[in-house]
């Protein structure tokens, strides 16, 4: 049974902190390839970084680990992907269509990996995924989950 939520007090968002190597190349990069901007700075300790509905805090080797991994919901990524592309941005996973989203991985100088989704296209077949060892991974077929595609067309798949 869960317990009663109180009203007093409720949650109005969450921002992740990014432990980055320099913070100037990381503000760069979120401004100038991702179209972020910046929302205040803190020496160069800390900054905040936002575009539209969603921000990121950027933290020289304080707070965070290396290679970590944020969604970032969006209203449609085809757009989105051609801007990134355009500006440099290095594309860890091209658009791909899953039953929960239609997403594509970002990476920043960081390693971490921005991963941007809009609504899945019902009408479109499901991609393979891309993991954070960059082993590649594709539906089962069978319902019952998902595959690493080395092994999956070592059984016919």
């Amino acid at each position: 049974m869960p317990q009663q939520v109180t009203e007093s007090a409720r949650f109005e968002g969450v921002t992740p902190i990014l432990r980055v190597q320099d913070l100037d190349a990381s503000i760069d990069y979120y401004l100038n390839v991702l179209g972020f901007k910046l929302d205040w700075r803190h020496r160069d300790v800390m900054a905040s970084v936002s575009r539209d509905r969603c921000s990121l805090m950027l933290c020289h080797e304080g707070q965070g680990h290396p290679g970590t991994w944020v969604w970032m919901g969006v209203t449609d990524i085809e757009p989105l992907f051609r801007e990134l592309s355009r500006n440099g941005a290095k594309v860890r996973h091209p658009p791909t269509n899953y039953e929960w989203a239609y997403e594509m991985q970002i990476e920043d100088p960081d390693g971490h990996v921005l991963r941007m989704g809009s609504d899945s296209k019902a009408s479109e077949p499901v991609g393979e995924w891309l993991d954070e060892r960059g082993e590649r991974w594709m539906p089962s077929g069978d319902g019952g989950g998902w595959v690493r595609v080395e092994s999956a067309r070592e059984n016919g798949g």
